[in-house]
């Protein structure tokens, strides 16, 4: 029997025994990972799950709004330099190249030492010279956003100060045309008074004053008519209008100044056509037309007075072979006040305002006022007004026919005889 010469037997079943038992817990502690890691792998799928958002950052809609905005955003930093500008400040002009107008910087650094926002005018500095499609009025504040940083919002402000200028020239217009008559009163009045015991001279006099109280009185009725037909007082209900009727109304409001001057109006054939407006407005303006045309042809001229549907729109079109107008004064006709030939409009009586209420007259009918006019040829006036739908009836000039028998007053004949094209004034008085 051989001799056993290794470790004591019970020590060998005991490092057996520790042996199994670290196995044993090492794979109990497995399986204890894996059944934590399962629970809480199982736990999140059962949980809904948060997806992340498809639309844009709050800081690409916040680009977005700078981008599109109507005003002229720049963002400058401590140095006066551009950090970002949207595409409208470029527009108004005052950024070029990705530098800043100096203006802009000036008040930019100005308003970081403040610490409040400044006003500034970055308007065009050439404003005599034409501007094209630029603005003339660019005015905005650039306001502090800390860390060295400015924000210049300026925006186009053409139209109001537009408006805000057009407002002084109306007053003081207004304020000039109201002391003439009102001084010619007070000295006529003076020279009645010396001359009380002459009746001849008073009673010359007293015409006088009897001719400028009427022109006193026809001005103020015009600026009343004015002010309602420019939105002071709201329109009347627009009714089915006799375009016959209305020419035939406003012809004899003016036979007795065509009588005393010798001036034959002719008239073309009834037509039938109607439009939706206010009768007493468009005979209005048509008499304005008429009497226009009548105070600027010489004595025994003739004056001639079309209608006709063109295009879906009534036309009514007064020629005359007076004095014209010249291409520089046509922009200004139809501003209030505005006069071509100042002495002839004083002996007439004329208040520069006839034509200022034609073309609103027009627009508040969702119409126009077209003038044709050579110097020395004459002018025709067309007032173009949307027919009504029961013209479908009337006698109907479109486009096919209208070549073959147009009125003498036709604007596109009369700019082919004379070699010039006919224009709509966009601005708003009278010759």
């Amino acid at each position: 029997m051989a001799a056993y010469y290794g470790p004591p037997l019970p020590l060998l079943a005991y490092d057996a025994v520790v042996t199994a038992l670290g196995y044993s817990a090492l794979l109990i502690g497995v399986l204890a990972l894996g059944l934590v890691a399962g629970y809480r792998l199982a736990a999140a799928k059962g949980r809904p799950q948060r997806s992340r958002p498809t639309g844009p950052t709050v800081a690409e809609l916040l680009q977005r709004l700078v981008h599109t905005s109507d005003n002229g955003i720049v963002v400058l930093n401590n140095f006066g330099d551009v950090v970002v500008h949207n595409p409208r400040a470029d527009e108004l002009g005052f950024v070029r190249d990705n530098r800043p107008d100096a203006r802009a910087r000036k008040a930019s650094e100005q308003a970081l030492k403040t610490g409040r926002p400044v006003p500034v005018d970055l308007s065009p500095l050439n404003r005599d010279e034409p501007h094209g499609r630029s603005p003339a009025a660019v005015l905005g504040d650039v306001r502090p956003l800390g860390d060295g940083f400015t924000v210049v919002d300026a925006a186009d402000e053409s139209e109001a100060v537009r408006l805000e200028e057009t407002r002084r020239d109306f007053v003081a217009n207004v304020s000039h045309e109201l002391k003439t008559p009102v001084g010619a009163l007070a000295l006529l009045a003076e020279a009645v008074l010396d001359a009380a015991d002459d009746a001849e001279e008073v009673r010359r006099f007293s015409n006088k004053i009897l001719h400028e109280s009427t022109r006193l009185g026809t001005l103020v009725s015009e600026l009343i008519a004015l002010s309602r037909l420019q939105g002071a007082e709201p329109l009347p209900e627009l009714s089915t209008v006799d375009v016959d009727d209305v020419v035939e109304e406003a012809l004899g409001r003016c036979r007795m100044p065509a009588e005393s001057a010798g001036i034959e109006i002719t008239l073309d054939d009834s037509s039938g056509l109607r439009l939706e407006g206010d009768r007493t407005l468009l005979v209005t303006a048509l008499s304005n037309l008429i009497d226009n045309a009548i105070s600027y042809s010489p004595d025994a001229s003739p004056v001639s007075v079309s209608r006709r549907l063109r295009d879906g729109w009534v036309e009514i079109a007064v020629t005359d072979r007076g004095i014209g107008i010249d291409p520089a004064d046509q922009e200004r006709v139809f501003e209030r006040f505005y006069r071509v030939d100042r002495a002839r409009s004083r002996a007439t009586g004329g208040t520069g305002l006839g034509l200022a209420i034609v073309k609103h007259v027009a627009a508040n009918h969702g119409g126009e006022v077209k003038v044709w006019s050579k110097p020395g040829t004459g002018s025709t006036f067309t007032l173009r007004v949307p027919r009504s739908s029961g013209n479908e009836a009337a006698r109907t000039t479109e486009d096919a026919s209208a070549g073959d028998d147009r009125p003498e007053g036709d604007t596109d004949d009369r700019a082919e005889r004379g070699g010039q094209r006919t224009r709509t004034v966009e601005t708003g008085g009278v010759r």
